[in-house]
């Protein structure tokens, strides 16, 4: 199939912008050097466009471009064709998706002092952030504070594991402890051996759910902040659950009183 006007086409390893697509699959910390993210899949992509995002590149594999329907044709400001086995080189999927969108890094928002959020300390593990911020955008936290030591919130791992809710919170990454100090509402804190337990609690709300390092936890720093401390019954009796799974129990209790203390 002809490439149209308009439509530019790659068919070379050493093109700029492949160079580019190969290093925010593989690097982590990519896209703060590029200002430029790599959406990979048609997922990902919808999810964009469904919370208003317009890419900045269209990027479609050959054969993918033969077919393509007219909302991702003419979806980008700027459209590109790429040979489907020089695209697979750019993917860091089992399975490399035929199509991607590129997108101009959003500069860091300002911090909202009164909304519900979401703190992450030093969490290292991409799944779990991405599972985070999955839950905080489904149970109504709208905001996503990484201080530093976090895992990159828009490297292709989390944002995969984010399942799109990337678009719909604010996310404040790169800082350190002290900009929670223009937080209004209450910290609350977790952990696995003091504090309220969850089911027994009346919880804030709105108010800033601070979730720790998957080994180390919360830091005293940051815990001597917190006005509420709460622990998750275990009646099987393990240790400690994953923070993933801790914040998502939490998020959920809190969101569901939240919900209860506004129609009461």
């Amino acid at each position: 199939m002809t490439t149209p006007a308009g439509v530019s086409h790659i068919s070379s390893r050493d093109n700029p912008l492949l160079k580019d697509l190969r290093k925010l699959a593989q690097d982590p910390g990519a896209y703060r050097k590029l200002g430029r993210i790599w959406l990979e899949g048609d997922h990902l992509c919808r999810a964009a466009l469904a919370r208003g995002v317009r890419p900045a590149i269209a990027v479609f594999s050959a054969s993918f471009w033969q077919s393509v329907p007219a909302e991702w044709a003419n979806a980008a400001i700027k459209t590109v064709v790429v040979d489907d086995d020089l695209l697979r080189t750019a993917s860091g999927l089992e399975s490399p998706a035929p199509m991607g969108f590129v997108l101009d890094l959003p500069s860091r928002p300002a911090l909202l002092s009164s909304a519900p959020s979401v703190v992450l300390d030093r969490l290292q593990d991409a799944g779990n952030a991405g599972s985070i911020l999955r839950s905080a955008a489904a149970f109504g936290f709208t905001q996503v504070i990484a201080l530093k030591g976090t895992a990159a919130l828009w490297a292709p791992k989390v944002l995969r594991a984010g399942m799109g809710a990337h678009f719909g919170l604010r996310l404040i990454e790169g800082v350190e402890a002290d900009a929670l100090d223009e937080l209004k509402v209450p910290l609350v804190a977790t952990s696995s051996h003091r504090g309220e337990w969850l089911h027994q609690a009346r919880l804030p709300s709105p108010c800033a759910w601070l979730m720790g390092h998957e080994g180390q936890g919360v830091s005293p720093a940051l815990e001597a902040r917190a006005t509420h401390h709460i622990r998750i019954a275990q009646p099987g009796g393990e240790e400690s659950l994953n923070v993933a799974a801790a914040a998502a129990i939490c998020l959920h209790a809190s969101g569901a009183a939240g919900l209860a203390q506004a129609g009461s």
